[in-house]
């Protein structure tokens, strides 16, 4: 464990060296191609740091983050785009927290009129609706302020709930195997959610800064263009939605018209996260890909595809009741998922990895508190 800390911190040392660079290139390489060639470079550095991990948490994370969301942003900042972009442009300290974490900085809610300046185009009003995917429509509710008074007693519940589940995992011999599934998908969601809001937390106190929610209580959600676009993972929509949508979107509108151009966009953007995915699991356990996980995302792009059609087609006239869709999704979401995607935790070892972890940390703590103890006790 010393030996991966180390890796750790040596990873996180090198994406933080790297970023400055970029933020040199940002100041003195004009923006486009030749900003590009010189980004590139660093792309390809960030997909290969995370080989030197093998933990589930710490390398888990650092997948996430750096190849993914970091590389992202910088290919979007090499075009001079992107929250790296600004005018006037953020302080280094900023640019390296902004790209390398799903941060944002914390700005005034622009009035209405400003939507229609160039300046906002990544921050749009929630009135705002362009058919798409990843936008929630005019009939939705706005994402709520993830303040922390205002979460304090939920996010309390969730740890309670991992705690029992963690607990849970040495009775997995007595368990059926896809309740144990099921148990993983609730587990994702509740570690990522709380160690993201603890993140936001620590960047509100220390730095002002903002931290992008992650998950907008998505076992509420209505429909897939709801669960995907407003309430699962919301930070890796945020950036698949200028990298991969709005591009595609962009190219098909001029093939088969405005209307119909989401269509398409929808499922590049499905096609894009499933490999995203596959990369994620390579990294946690190095193993050949049997590409299922993209196959979930193309499913579910292929469905939501469909269910946009299908909103078109009637245009509003008819739409199911909330207590009937909103079963559905969840439904239909758990179904595929404990059948083609969390099955891969296990394949992948990840399961075991993490256990070992929490051991680990428990022993720590433990022997910690048992020393204390003994210290109070001898003086």
């Amino acid at each position: 464990m010393d030996g991966e800390i180390k890796n750790f911190i040596m990873v996180w040392v090198s994406v933080a060296v790297c970023l400055c660079y970029c933020y040199v290139i940002g100041k003195t390489v004009s923006k486009g191609v030749k900003r590009l060639i010189f980004v590139i470079p660093i792309v390809c550095l960030f997909l290969y740091l995370p080989l030197f991990l093998y933990s589930a948490h710490l390398g888990g994370t650092t997948a996430f983050f750096i190849p993914w969301l970091t590389n992202f942003k910088l290919l979007l900042f090499a075009f001079g785009l992107g929250p790296l972009s600004s005018d006037p442009s953020i302080s280094l300290p900023l640019f390296v927290l902004v790209s390398a974490l799903p941060i944002k900085i914390q700005r005034q809610n622009p009035s209405p009129k400003s939507h229609q300046n160039g300046h906002t185009q990544e921050t749009p009003s929630p009135n705002s609706h362009q058919n798409g995917f990843l936008t929630p429509s005019p009939s939705s509710p706005h994402e709520p302020d993830p303040k922390p008074k205002e979460g304090l007693v939920n996010y309390a519940i969730k740890g309670f709930l991992l705690a029992i589940m963690v607990r849970a995992y040495d009775y997995s011999d007595f368990i059926h195997p896809k309740l144990i599934l099921l148990l993983y998908a609730f587990h994702i969601y509740f570690l990522l959610e709380l160690i993201l809001a603890v993140s936001a937390a620590l960047a509100r106190a220390i730095l002002g800064l903002e931290l992008e929610p992650q998950f907008n209580e998505p076992y509420l959600a209505t429909s897939l263009q709801d669960f995907w676009g407003r309430r699962w993972n919301i930070m890796v929509a945020t950036i698949l939605r200028p990298t991969v949508y709005k591009p595609s979107l962009k190219i098909c509108a001029r093939f088969i018209g405005r209307k119909w151009a989401p269509l398409p966009a929808v499922f590049a953007t499905f096609m894009v996260s499933g490999f995203m995915h596959e990369l994620m699991f390579y990294y946690l356990g190095r193993m050949e890909p049997t590409w299922e996980v993209t196959r979930f995302f193309v499913l579910h792009g292929i469905c939501l595809v469909v269910e946009i059609a299908a909103k078109k087609a009637v245009d509003g006239k008819f739409r199911l009741p909330r207590l009937i869709s909103g079963p559905l999704t969840v439904a239909f979401v758990m179904g595929t998922g404990l059948t083609m995607f969390f099955p891969h935790f296990s394949r992948c070892k990840v399961d075991t990895k993490a256990f070992e972890e929490y051991r680990a940390v428990g022993n720590f703590l433990s022997s910690s508190v048992g020393q204390n103890v003994l210290l109070r006790v001898w003086n």
